[in-house]
Order: structure tokens, then C-alpha cells, then sequence
């Protein structure tokens, strides 16, 4: 999949906008039809996605914890065949567009779009008055094909990701996966901690999360994706409070049979199951036992 930086490079194309936040399976239903409509007009398969989230735009001060960061977003979308991808930078003068100029001037103008594939509640442009119904006729006017995607239900409500993030703050992982159609995961940096992990024998991996939905603290089960490879491993997420708290929750990671340097390097971690609560021991000790325990239990 290739960023597109200048528009009238790319043409004859089959596209669908979308913020795709989490990739979820809504989202993979949209892309999947996107990618084989392309296929059927010889065209190349086009995302056209924004940035930052339009909500936090258009509602000042508003914060979002996204399931997935832009990057780890688009490498998802990648994964599931998309040729092209556009980041359109979303800021109010944008959001004042009409949806009839848009599709006018950038869909029709710019990419001459075979096609265009949408969610059937899909919003856009000015007030967000472009729905399916007015695409429907711009559709018509400018000669493209659209194809409106039904929304994924489980348990009777559409998948969205409000719902994901709900559930995996709630530590509902096993809701949050069925949703996705994969596990939770959560992208980050590794970073340099205060190397007590080291100290007790047990050396972590501090991660500095790509502002992703987080669950709650505890202790997991998690595997972990680095350089291609796939790595299995402990996440503690909370305060450390047997050394006396933070302020701040941190992520730690042990994984096992490791011992490559992996400073400032980007760590995909894979939640499994989680196997307790954070809590404080009465010495580093106790601490050190848990830990152990916490590694065969996941081993």
C-alpha cells in the first residue's frame, strides 16, 4: 500500500473514506468490498482517510483514546489488500466543505473514482449532510458506481468503535476481540524505565503507547509482535505500588527468552487473557514470587 502525496497522480480508482479507527470488523467488511470492486473495474483500491479525528476537531478539547494510532491503523488496512491510501488533514475550514464540492472536485476532479464503497450510515462534508441518500444522486450525476455496506451486528448492535473502546476500558476483552475480529492490541515505543524489572531479576520492556485505548491494570498474557517475529510474554499495566506508586499507570514487559537491546523500537502487543489484578506485596521478595508465578501460569 502506497501514500498518495500528489492527487492527480493517482486516477481510475475505486475508493472509500472513512476515519477507521480500530479496523474493526464493520470497517473489514467495507474494505474487503472496496478491494474486490476494484478488482472488477480494473481499477486500484483507494482509502481516503482523516486526520486528526474529525470529533476532536469540531468538538475543542475533546480526547479521544483511539483504538488504534494513524500508523497502526493504515498498517492494518494494509493487511487487507488496499493499493493506495490519502491522509487528508482534517481542520474546520475542511470540515465547511459542501459534499457535493467535494465529490465534485476531489472524488470526481482529482481521482476520477470508478467507484466509491461506504458504510450505509456514513457521514460527510458540511454539517455532515453527505449520506447515502445524496450520494446516491451524486452518484448519478457524476457517473460513478456506489456501493452502501450494511453494518456488522453482534448481540443485536452495530460493532463501532465507541463500543470496542467502551469495552476494552471495561476489560472486556473477550467482547472487545469479537468485535475487532482479532485480539486487542495496543502499539508502542519501547522506552527507558527506572530498570527496577532488572534489579529483581525480571528485565521489562517500558512502553510508551501510540495514544491507543488502554484496558485496565492488571497483569496479562500477552504475545508480542516485533520485526515480523512473535514473541511470548507478561504485561503489567498500573502504578507499581510495591515500589511506592506513580502518578502516572505505566506498561511493562517481560518477554520470554529475550535479551536483544530494543530501545526506541515500535512493539505490537497482543492481549490474551488477564491473569490478575495489580497489587502491592509487603517486600520485593513476595514480589518476586508473584512474578515467577505470573510467568508459568502465562507460560
Amino acid at each position: 500500500m502506497k501514500r498518495i502525496y500528489n492527487l492527480s497522480k493517482i486516477r481510475n480508482t475505486v475508493a472509500s473514506m472513512g476515519v477507521f479507527d480500530g479496523v474493526h470488523r464493520g470497517h473489514q467488511r467495507i474494505l474487503k468490498k472496496l478491494v474486490r470492486e476494484a478488482a472488477k473495474e480494473g481499477a486500484k483500491s483507494l482509502v481516503i482517510t482523516f486526520h486528526p479525528h474529525p470529533q476532536t476537531v469540531l468538538n475543542s478539547g475533546l480526547r479521544i483514546p483511539f483504538l488504534t494510532s494513524l500508523g497502526h491503523r493504515l498498517s492494518l488496512i494494509k493487511e487487507l489488500g488496499v493499493d493506495f491510501f490519502i491522509i487528508v488533514k482534517f481542520t474546520k475550514s475542511f470540515s465547511r466543505i459542501k459534499p457535493d464540492e467535494f465529490t465534485r472536485d476531489t472524488l470526481v476532479g482529482d481521482l476520477n473514482i470508478k467507484g466509491l464503497v461506504v458504510g450505509e450510515d456514513f457521514l460527510f462534508g458540511r454539517r455532515g449532510k453527505g449520506d447515502l441518500f445524496l450520494l446516491k444522486r451524486l452518484a448519478k450525476l457524476h457517473g460513478f458506481k456506489l456501493f452502501g455496506v450494511r453494518p456488522v451486528m453482534m448481540e443485536g448492535r452495530c460493532i463501532s468503535s465507541t463500543r470496542i473502546r467502551r469495552a476494552i476500558e471495561k476489560g472486556d476483552l473477550k467482547n472487545a476481540a469479537l468485535m475487532l475480529g482479532r485480539p486487542v492490541t495496543v502499539l508502542g515505543t519501547v522506552v527507558r524505565g527506572r530498570g527496577i524489572g532488572k534489579k529483581i531479576g525480571f528485565p521489562t520492556a517500558n512502553i510508551n503507547p501510540h495514544n491507543e485505548a488502554i484496558p485496565p491494570s492488571g497483569v496479562y498474557s500477552v504475545d508480542v509482535k516485533l520485526e515480523k517475529k512473535i514473541y511470548k510474554g507478561v504485561l503489567n499495566i498500573g502504578t507499581r505500588p510495591t515500589f511506592g506508586g506513580n502518578r502516572r499507570s505505566a506498561i511493562e514487559l517481560y518477554v520470554f527468552n529475550f535479551r536483544k537491546e530494543i530501545y526506541h523500537k515500535d512493539i505490537e502487543i497482543m492481549f490474551k487473557k488477564k491473569m490478575r489484578d495489580e497489587e502491592r506485596f509487603d517486600s520485593v521478595g513476595s514480589l518476586r514470587r508473584q512474578i515467577k508465578l505470573d510467568i508459568l501460569r502465562a507460560r
